[in-house]
């Protein structure tokens, strides 16, 4: 009897160490209506198939409109690592560094402009600090050359690659190291 319990709490100590160790993996394509879709797709300022990450928008559309605040990580403000940070760790289970200069150091590959796939990093110099190749400011790559971002002047928006600043402000995108 005795070897029956001693054998019975070794499978629950192994059952509670395998539970609590299990990692995230990155939610899968998730099947929506073409309704769900629409109103997302109108949300966010894209048109989303079914092929998009739709988890990824998911949690975009969430960020959006949410106040700019330096070294922020919740919804009461986030600043753009914060963010990006936040993004990763929902969407893909990854741990980012939490700052853009550490985030392209360490946890990315680079990748040229015209590159740039769902999910990946852009890393832009903000005029009148540190080394110009230096990333100050970071966001996540969507598609059709947005991306999504903590802006100090509006909080989280969506942006073009185009825009002019963007344009001038450009270092490199970045390939998450998985």
């Amino acid at each position: 009897m005795k070897k029956v319990i001693n054998i019975f709490f070794i499978c629950i100590a192994v059952l509670s160490i395998v539970s609590c160790t299990a990692r995230k993996q990155s939610r899968p394509h998730t099947k929506y209506d073409n309704r769900t879709l629409s109103r997302l797709s109108k949300k966010i300022g894209l048109r989303l198939t079914q092929a998009d990450n739709i988890a990824l928008y998911d949690a975009c559309r969430g960020w959006l409109g949410v106040k700019y605040r330096s070294g922020g990580n919740s919804k009461k403000g986030v600043d753009c690592s914060g963010l990006v940070s936040i993004l990763y760790r929902q969407v893909y289970g990854i741990g980012l560094e939490r700052n853009s200069a550490g985030m392209l150091r360490k946890n990315c590959a680079p990748i040229n402009r015209k590159n740039l796939r769902e999910g990946d990093l852009v890393f832009f110099k903000t005029p009148g600090s540190g080394s110009p190749k230096t990333p100050t400011h970071v966001g996540v790559y969507l598609k059709n050359g947005k991306f999504i971002h903590s802006s100090a002047s509006n909080g989280v928006i969506i942006s073009s690659l185009s825009e002019p600043y963007y344009v001038r402000t450009w270092i490199t995108g970045g390939r998450v190291k998985r």
